[in-house]
This record gives C-alpha cells, sequence and structure tokens, in this order.
C-alpha cells in the first residue's frame, strides 16, 4: 500500500463527502478500516436539472448511513431512481437490498446474484436516467465482476475499488487475477486518451483530478511490485506468506493477509507466462 502523496493524481481537499463534480456527490460510510480507508464512498449522480437521482454502491448495511445517502439526495430535490453496484465486496453493496427497499429501486450488477428487480449490467451497457449518462466499463482484476462507471458529461469515471483515492488496491485471489487488472487499467487510460477523463471518484479515499497520471502510476506500481516478487521467489521465498515478507516489509502488517491475495495473483500470473 502507498500514499496518497505518491500519487500522480491530486487528492482534492474536501472530496471526502459531499460535491464532487458537477453531477457527482459523495455520501461516506461510517466504516473506516485499514482495508477501506475513511470508509466507503457511496455516489449520488444526477443531471442538475432532473429530480432523479442514481446511487452507486450504497455500502454497508447501516440504516443511518442509508438515511443519510437518502436524505442527500432529497435536499438536493433527488428521488433515487436506480442503484448501481461496482462489484459484490459487502463494504459496497451489502446495503443493497436495504437501500431497494427504502428506495424502491432495481439494483443492477455484473453479477446476478447481486441484481434486484431487473436487468443486470454488461460491457457497453449505457445507463440512462433522468437524463444522466452513464457508460458501463468492464474492469475484472481486483475481482472478477468489477466495473467502472464513465460520466461523460463530467470527464469523469466512477472506479470501484479499481482505483482508490489512496495508495493501491489488492487483485482478490482467486477471483481476482492480475492479467484481467493490467488490462483494465490499460483500458482505463485509453478513456483518459480517447475520451479525455480527467478525474476519479474512486469507491474509498479522495477525489482524484490527474486521472491518467493515477492510472499510469498504478501501471508502473504493479510492474514494480511482479518483478519484486519474481525476485524474491529466485532468492529462494516459495510460499505467499514468504514473499510477503520479503516483498512488502514496508508496508503496514495489519495489510499483509491483503497482500498475500495479490501476492498470489502474481505468483499464478508469473506461473502462467513461464517466468517460475
Amino acid at each position: 500500500m502507498t500514499h496518497a502523496t505518491d500519487l500522480p493524481g491530486r487528492p482534492r481537499p474536501g472530496a471526502l463527502g459531499g460535491p464532487a463534480t458537477t453531477r457527482a456527490t459523495c455520501v461516506l460510510a461510517p466504516n473506516p478500516s485499514a482495508m477501506t480507508l475513511q470508509g466507503t464512498n457511496t455516489w449520488i449522480l444526477a443531471e442538475p436539472d432532473s429530480d432523479l437521482a442514481v446511487v452507486v454502491d450504497p455500502g454497508p448495511l447501516d440504516e443511518a448511513h442509508l438515511g443519510n445517502v437518502l436524505a442527500t439526495a432529497e435536499a438536493a430535490g433527488k428521488r433515487v431512481a436506480l442503484t448501481l453496484l461496482t462489484h459484490g465486496h459487502p463494504d459496497h453493496c451489502d446495503g443493497a437490498a436495504r437501500f431497494a427497499e427504502l428506495t424502491g429501486t432495481h439494483v443492477r450488477a455484473l453479477d446476478p446474484a447481486l441484481r434486484l428487480g431487473g436487468e443486470g449490467l454488461g460491457v457497453g451497457d449505457v445507463v440512462t436516467t433522468g437524463g444522466l449518462e452513464l457508460h458501463v466499463v468492464a474492469t475484472p482484476g481486483h475481482t472478477a465482476d468489477s466495473l467502472c462507471f464513465h460520466l461523460p458529461a463530467d470527464r469523469a469515471l466512477l472506479t470501484g475499488d479499481t482505483v482508490l483515492g489512496h495508495g493501491t488496491t489488492i487483485v482478490a485471489h482467486p477471483d481476482g487475477r492480475l492479467g484481467d487488472y493490467l488490462d483494465s487499467l490499460r483500458r482505463l487510460r485509453a478513456l483518459t486518451v480517447e475520451e479525455g477523463v480527467d478525474t476519479l471518484l474512486p469507491g474509498h479515499g479522495p477525489v482524484l483530478d490527474d486521472a491518467k497520471g493515477a492510472i499510469e502510476y498504478y501501471l508502473a506500481h504493479r510492474a514494480k511490485r511482479l518483478a519484486q516478487v519474481e525476485t524474491a521467489v529466485e532468492n529462494g521465498h516459495r510460499t505467499p506468506s514468504e514473499v510477503v515478507a520479503a516483498v512488502y516489509a514496508d508496508v503496514d502488517p495489519r495489510l499483509w493477509p491483503a497482500a498475500e491475495l495479490s501476492v498470489r495473483a502474481q505468483l499464478d500470473y508469473l506461473d502462467e507466462h513461464g517466468l517460475i
């Protein structure tokens, strides 16, 4: 895990909760931890002149948080009309069923097990609600079902756990795969060039204003870690826990169990490519 100051993207002061772009407002869930950073970012998206809103990642099953999301939307004159999920980790989706009850909305996700009352989400889908337009971008790697949402009108990208506002994310082996994750990062980098995306709205941590720089940092970080893992194996460290101790010595030991998931994914990647 790196620090936010190491990212080319500049964390925006005050972006932990509140308006982030013209169409996106963050409501921070009260679930801080070493893995969730300050907490899960629940995003309310709406066109300024519309009374309909889309909520991305209701977050944990916390009645006060879900009520706060609703109250924030209503204070802006919006009615929540749709709920979307970036992926199926509990800190993003455990509150979705209850939120659907509170709002009467469908829940759309890539994983059929997470959908409620409506169609799912697929690669290339365009979600339109109250004039708002969101493009679904498949970004497997952190998990197999990870998605990002491109908000063209704000030149922004909601990244879930694929890119964080602080540090770097894990590849959650065995569901997450490093090769998929690298391909996803390259896909997001292409959006910064081809579609002009310049702002990242992450699932944890503050907004990043240098989207291309942050994604390129992630790619460089992964290449560096992969080389370190390969070297550790060459030096006789065979088990994932041994590799973690050798490669992640600069990381808070509380994060070593999560780092081990990424190491397992890296070892699989190296084995698949005949590098170990």
